[in-house]
């Protein structure tokens, strides 16, 4: 027994309710019991608690939430580009699991949703340009299972609300599952390449150079990195505070809050405190010599001489970028945060004997750096 339920917003397939009674004396009293239930669900279905539609939901959900700057923004570009065009116009009581789960479907199925017309290319860029062999014919493949997680977490922080006030009785996207998260394989550079990444980076400029061994001794994100001032090194410079990080949306930069909104103190090891003290005084003498004073509200990787602007993120990434691909490594900044862990994993040592510096022959012309011992130049690959 069926009764027509509808068209699926996604596909435009017919779906009906169907329930089958067994044969019995019985038999005709139940079926239309279940006639009578079917009915009513279909009836229920249609005529929700509201009228507002799904677009309607978003916009005020999206306008009300919390989350951050950033979380926010693409909240908007996964609502404009893959829900809004299915079941945007769609009441938000009329969505179902199986709607939600169609969603997931064409998600799957290509991340342009092309409708299979032949000519279609994948330009390289979507600015204005000339084609030439990087753009190509169109091919299906479907959003990273990722982008569909964060999409299935916005209906439901979306649908979750609407339940709140009183939109709708359930909410659909319980009865769908969320994709599983991708586990997390991370491939931090072996010691070695550490090595020649960080004595590249020396002989390229030595704040660079002290910008990425402290990234590599803490385990920091790059934005958390250059979030830090003066004010955050404590005790002598032995205690780091880690507690904004600086984000970045295009040329917008601003300060927020750790990925994990929560401070973390970190306790530097010797040769790092050393690498910092110099590092303060060549900003010191640098904005002297402009006469200017470094107060200690001050960026410690900053581009201007009195420290008022951090570093830019993006401008961090692209330029650890440029230097792994000159020496030839297969790597990326955020692996080299999973660096320390897998060490002292492996090693079983104690962190500060870990990663240690590098040798005097390493870095020439820098003082101080020759006292960081054998284990440095051992951990370089070089005779001491």
């Amino acid at each position: 027994m069926g009764v027509f339920a509808g068209r699926d917003p996604i596909t435009k397939k017919r779906y009906d309710l169907t329930e089958i009674v067994p044969a019995g004396q019985n038999a005709d009293r139940e079926a239309q019991r279940v006639l009578t239930r079917l009915v009513h669900q279909v009836n229920e279905h249609r005529h929700p608690k509201t009228n507002a539609t799904v677009n309607q939901l978003l916009d005020r959900y999206l306008e009300r939430s919390k989350v951050g700057r950033k979380t926010k923004k693409r909240y908007y570009e996964l609502a404009e580009n893959h829900v809004r065009p299915f079941i945007g116009e769609t009441r938000a009581g009329r969505v179902d699991g199986e709607i939600v789960d169609s969603l997931n479907a064409e998600l799957r199925r290509c991340r342009r949703h092309c409708t299979g017309a032949k000519g279609l290319i994948d330009h390289r860029t979507p600015r204005p340009h000339e084609c030439d062999t990087r753009c190509k014919p169109h091919e299906c493949e479907g959003l990273a299972e990722n982008t569909i997680r964060q999409i299935h977490y916005l209906l439901s922080g979306a649908y979750k609300k609407a339940v709140r006030w009183g939109w709708v009785s359930v909410s659909p996207i319980d009865s769908s599952d969320a994709p599983a998260p991708s586990r997390a394989n991370p491939q931090p550079p072996r010691p070695e390449e550490t090595a020649a990444i960080i004595n590249r980076a020396w002989r390229d400029d030595v704040d660079w150079g002290t910008h990425v061994w402290l990234k590599a001794v803490t385990g920091s994100r790059r934005g958390e990195t250059c979030a830090i001032r003066w004010r955050h090194l404590t005790s002598n410079y032995q205690v780091l505070h880690m507690q904004k990080a600086i984000a970045q949306d295009g040329r917008d930069i601003w300060e927020t809050d750790t990925k994990t909104h929560q401070d973390r103190r970190i306790t530097l090891d010797e040769q790092t405190v050393e690498l910092l003290v110099e590092h303060r005084q060549r900003c010191v003498a640098r904005a002297e010599a402009l006469g200017i004073e470094l107060s200690e509200d001050a960026f410690v990787f900053s581009p201007a001489p009195d420290g008022s602007v951090p570093q830019r993120p993006d401008t961090v990434t692209q330029r650890y970028r440029g230097l792994v691909q000159r020496l030839g490594i297969d790597t990326h900044l955020h692996a080299l945060r999973h660096y320390s862990a897998t060490e002292l994993k492996m090693s079983g040592i104690a962190f500060d004997a870990s990663f240690r510096g590098l040798c005097e022959g390493c870095l020439p012309g820098i003082p101080g750096h020759g006292r960081l011992g054998e284990a440095g130049a051992a951990f370089a690959g070089h005779a001491v």
